[in-house]
């Protein structure tokens, strides 16, 4: 209990840090930074989303409430802001385009799976559970916290080549994560999978192809954010930074391994696929993406 109140504290102070330091510079609504108040949108619609979730025992809904909070905060930016120049609009575009489509897929597949397993054993555990939530609002306002703030800033400026470079930075890493949960999606309808793990595709060169996708996407709204970012609005750069740490060193890749390893650890075929296919980065000399 009292490492998971550690957490829940040190989740919401860096979070404000994040948040007062984004808040240079930022368009003003009565006073209050607009970034200000919309960091505070996840947190808000997560907490919010814990209380049924804990009293019914249910985790169907946490990453449906993480895209709603991704397109409420989208949404509060472009109410309070007087404007949104072209910068803007691109990036919360991309960010409501992302948001929509990952989470109405995560959702329909943790409906049809029936359960998400990473939350057996931590919804029954009030603060673990709080904690949970609470990093989901932490993750939602830190991956967008460039994007946040290039879409609320007072400095203004043409498209160019940043947005260019950062919006086709997002289409790549778009493409490869949505082709990647496709391919694996429809590996796992097939019966004759059932007990076999994915090796074809964007999966032959690379064991987490969707994670590498996702980096991608979220360097590439950073990229756009870039130049009208002043004084303490660079710390926002830790967008993507916060991302990569969280799926390689926390909730994403270490926890798909070691699944992996219980499951497959033993298989000759398995041992042969992760010592010749990268972790992350695809190697497409090695490319079967049929």
């Amino acid at each position: 209990m009292l490492r998971s109140i550690i957490g829940i504290a040190v989740a919401v102070t860096l979070s404000l840090l994040i948040a007062i330091a984004g808040s240079n510079n930022s368009t003003l609504y009565d006073g209050m930074p607009i970034f200000l108040l919309c960091a505070s949108v996840g947190f808000v619609l997560h907490w919010l989303g814990f209380i049924p979730a804990y009293l019914f025992q249910t985790e169907h809904y946490f990453d449906l409430i993480g895209s709603i909070s991704y397109v409420a905060t989208v949404a509060l930016a472009f109410a309070l802001a007087p404007s949104f120049d072209t910068r803007g609009l691109v990036v919360a575009t991309l960010i409501c385009v992302w948001a929509v489509r990952l989470g109405s897929f995560l959702f329909i597949r943790v409906k049809k799976a029936g359960q998400d397993r990473r939350f057996t054993q931590i919804k029954t555990k009030f603060f673990r559970f709080l904690l949970t939530w609470t990093l989901g609002g932490t993750w939602v306002f830190i991956t967008m916290a460039a994007g946040l703030a290039a879409m609320t800033s007072q400095s203004q400026s043409p498209v160019d080549g940043f947005l260019v470079v950062g919006a086709t930075l997002w289409v790549i890493g778009f493409g490869i994560e949505v082709v990647a949960d496709q391919q694996k999606t429809a590996f796992r309808k097939d019966p004759a999978n059932a007990e076999r793990f994915i090796s074809s595709g964007l999966w032959s060169i690379s064991r987490h192809p969707n994670y590498f996708g996702e980096i991608i996407l979220w360097i590439g709204i950073a990229v756009i954010a870039l130049p009208v970012l002043e004084g303490w609005q660079w710390v926002t750069l830790v967008s993507p930074v916060f991302v990569s740490f969280l799926l390689l060193k926390v909730s994403g890749v270490p926890m798909l391994e070691n699944n992996a390893e219980s499951r497959w650890g033993n298989d000759p075929e398995f041992r042969q696929y992760k010592a010749k296919t990268p972790t992350l980065i695809p190697y497409f000399g090695k490319a079967d993406l049929g």
